[in-house]
């Protein structure tokens, strides 16, 4: 036998060592393997170390070099083997095949994002595009560009999440409209919806960090009849038949400004503590933009009129699924999602 047969010997012997020790999938399996590879008297490394006798001297030391390299490398594959046998006895040793299976949890969207969605495709009919922004804002677009005075409550840091160098975290999605107006020529009908930040208490009605969905149209001769024809009629279509009131209000970057209110889909009107006990649900914070506003934005304000409005998704998604309290919608309780998931 030359060296060269009996490196193709051993080349052999390895391929079958691999084939045979993967496939062991018992104890009883993987000790027969042992014998067939290893073993003193029929194992096929045991033949071939037989023959090396049979090599000359000058051969003799390369093919038994070989010959240890594969013997440790068998033995080290066997004892992975046995190691990976045992752990799949213990985890086989440990389950009861008799137990039940268990329920399979359909996943599916938050309901804040349903809502959300569904004010969506509303104002997408009516014409609306949605737009984006950043959260974290300069104190120009959060506050300056909407014609909040440098006195202004919402300034001051009890009730703003303010970062470093002017930077805070917006309160509200208004800077969206600043920056659609300064980039963008009227007609303008545009839909702005993410999250705000506000350091209210967390309670029955109030969370630090929400999502909002703002609006804004502005173009030549807009007027609030335009405006309560809209938001009447996306009422409408959100909540059915109910009833809907508006009432003044005051916002620096509306003027006129209103308030529009559902009757409480939870009370049906006698008072509960998410309407405060007051029988309606405030859903639209709306007004004419503010002249000063548009002239911030880079708009002809004695040519263009516009009105906007914004409206809290959770607290609409109260109203839809009948959830008293909005710290419900943060707790990541899966019995209550995995009722919306169906």
């Amino acid at each position: 036998m030359t060296l060269q047969e009996f490196l193709d010997r051993i080349a052999k012997v390895e391929d079958r060592a691999t084939s045979l020790i993967a496939a062991a999938d018992s104890s009883a399996a993987l000790e027969a393997a042992r014998t067939s590879l290893v073993g003193r008297k029929s194992g096929e490394l045991s033949a071939l170390i037989k023959e090396l006798p049979s090599l000359s001297a000058d051969e003799r030391p390369e093919a038994g070099a070989a010959v240890n390299l594969l013997k440790m490398a068998i033995d080290d594959a066997l004892n992975a083997r046995a190691s990976d046998l045992a752990s799949l006895d213990r985890i086989a040793s440990s389950v009861d095949l008799t137990m039940p299976a268990r329920r399979m949890w359909k996943g599916g969207k938050h309901p804040v994002t349903l809502v959300i969605e569904e004010i969506e495709d509303i104002f997408r009919e009516l014409g609306f595009t949605i737009a984006l922004g950043p959260e974290a804002e300069t104190e120009w677009y959060n506050f300056g560009a909407l014609n909040f005075p440098s006195d202004h409550p919402a300034m001051d840091m009890h009730d703003t999440l303010y970062l470093e160098d002017g930077v805070l975290l917006r309160t509200h999605t208004s800077p969206v409209q600043i920056r659609t107006l300064q980039n963008y020529k009227p007609p303008i009908r545009i839909l702005a919806p993410g999250n705000v930040y506000r350091r209210d208490f967390f309670d029955a009605s109030h969370a630090p960090v929400f999502s909002q969905i703002e609006g804004l149209a502005v173009d030549e001769g807009v007027s609030f009849v335009d405006l309560k024809a809209t938001l009447t009629r996306f009422a409408n279509r959100f909540f059915g038949a109910t009833r809907t009131r508006f009432r003044p209000s005051y916002f620096p970057f509306t003027e006129p400004s209103a308030e529009m209110d559902v009757e409480c889909g939870l009370c049906k009107g006698s008072g509960c503590p998410a309407c405060k006990n007051t029988g309606w649900s405030e859903i639209v914070g709306s007004g004419m933009v503010h002249p000063s506003v548009l002239q911030a934005s880079g708009v002809d304000s004695e040519r263009y009129t516009g009105w906007a409005f914004g409206m809290g998704p959770g607290r609409m998604a109260m109203q839809r699924y009948g959830i008293p309290d909005i710290r419900i919608l943060y707790d990541s309780d899966m019995r209550f999602l995995e009722q919306l998931a169906g």
